[in-house]
Formats: C-alpha cells, sequence, structure tokens
C-alpha cells in the first residue's frame, strides 16, 4: 500500500507533464489562423495564443511631450534661438560621428601604416570639403554648440580628434586658431549644463527609430 501511495501521484505528474508536453508542441500550421480580406497585404508576426494564431506588429516608441511655457517674450526668444541654432548644427555633429566611426572601423582593418595614413587623409578631406561648402558659413554661437554636440556623440572633443588624426602640434594650432575667432575646441557636454539644448536634442526626432 505505500508503494501505491507514492506510485499513483508519481503517474499522475507525469501524465500531466507529458500532456502539457504534448500541448506546448502543437503544430503552429495546424491551429486556425485570422481570417484575411482582398486589402490584407501587410505580413505580420503570428503568436500562438490558447490555441489561435493571434496577428501583432511591434509599435515604434511613442514620446508625447508637454507644451512649453516661458518666464517672459525675452526668455522665449532665446529659446528659440537656440533651438534654430541647435538643429542647424546637429546634422552636422551626425555626420562627424558616422563618418570617424567608419574611420576606426577602417584603421582596425588594417595593420599597414601606409595604408592608415591614405585613410586618415581621405577623411580629413571630406571633413574639409565640408567645411569649406558649408561648415565656414555657420556663426560664431554655431560653432560652440558644434563643438559641444560632437563631443556628445562622438564621445570625444573635437581637440581629441584632430589630435588623433592629425597629431599633436595640428591639435595645438588649429586651437590657437579657433580660440582666435571665440571656439574652444576642448569644449565638453554635459546634459545637465547643456540641459536645454539636450531637451531639443530627444525632442527633435533625431533619435525616434
Amino acid at each position: 500500500m505505500k508503494f501505491l501511495r507514492f506510485f499513483l501521484p508519481l503517474c499522475v505528474m507525469i501524465w500531466a507533464a507529458a500532456a502539457f508536453s504534448a500541448k506546448a508542441q502543437v503544430d503552429p500550421a495546424s491551429l486556425p489562423r485570422p481570417i484575411t480580406g482582398k486589402n490584407d497585404t501587410i505580413r505580420v508576426a503570428l503568436t500562438q495564443y490558447d490555441g489561435e494564431m493571434i496577428p501583432w506588429i511591434a509599435l515604434s516608441e511613442v514620446r508625447i511631450y508637454g507644451q512649453r511655457t516661458f518666464a517672459s517674450e525675452a526668455h522665449r526668444l532665446a529659446f528659440n534661438r537656440l533651438r534654430y541654432n541647435v538643429l542647424k548644427v546637429m546634422p552636422y555633429a551626425l555626420y562627424a560621428k558616422r563618418r570617424y566611426g567608419q574611420l576606426e572601423y577602417d584603421l582596425a582593418k588594417t595593420k599597414d601604416r601606409r595604408e592608415q595614413r591614405k585613410l586618415v587623409k581621405a577623411c580629413d578631406k571630406e571633413i574639409k570639403d565640408m567645411f569649406n561648402r558649408e561648415i565656414k558659413e555657420l556663426t560664431i554661437t554655431q560653432g560652440q554648440i558644434l563643438t559641444k554636440l560632437i563631443d556628445r556623440e562622438v564621445g570625444r572633443t573635437t581637440f581629441d580628434i584632430v589630435k588623433q588624426t592629425k597629431g599633436g602640434f595640428s591639435a595645438f594650432v588649429y586651437q590657437s586658431v579657433a580660440r582666435v575667432v571665440g571656439h574652444n575646441l576642448k569644449s565638453k557636454y554635459d546634459p545637465r549644463e547643456d540641459r536645454e539644448i539636450e531637451s531639443i536634442i530627444i525632442s527633435s526626432g533625431y533619435y525616434n527609430y
């Protein structure tokens, strides 16, 4: 009798586990599918739920922002000017992020010093061409914001980038020239100190993917 007292619960547990396993291993192709119409042409994912295949679509994140209020008209105008300047230079910072990221990737693929110098020279030429074509038209304020945004996107200051690609002496010369016109290539980005810029970037839609 003692044997049966232990044997029967064991059999029940084994049967339940087998039934659960059989249920879990149901072929999804054998389950009923949603009825589609002639205009249902978009392929979506299906998930098995309670014996049926349920269609679903992953939705992008939606951010909702409150309408900002300003203490005065002067504050509103100042914020709008800052927003204009940030959105003006943000594409250049993102370009620098992509271009220097590609440079680091290319440099990591070769150990040949001559080839590395060619890669650096090509990158430097692209940056200079963009400078001569567009960036030279930026105002001093926009240039100051750009140097901060480059540090935000690339993770290094403009001075560090020039030093790595062109050498310490060139970085010193570039910094000296930049200081004359009111820039500082060593400017770092701090989301707390630059919280106005950060809020503009977050609400701009650049990272809604």
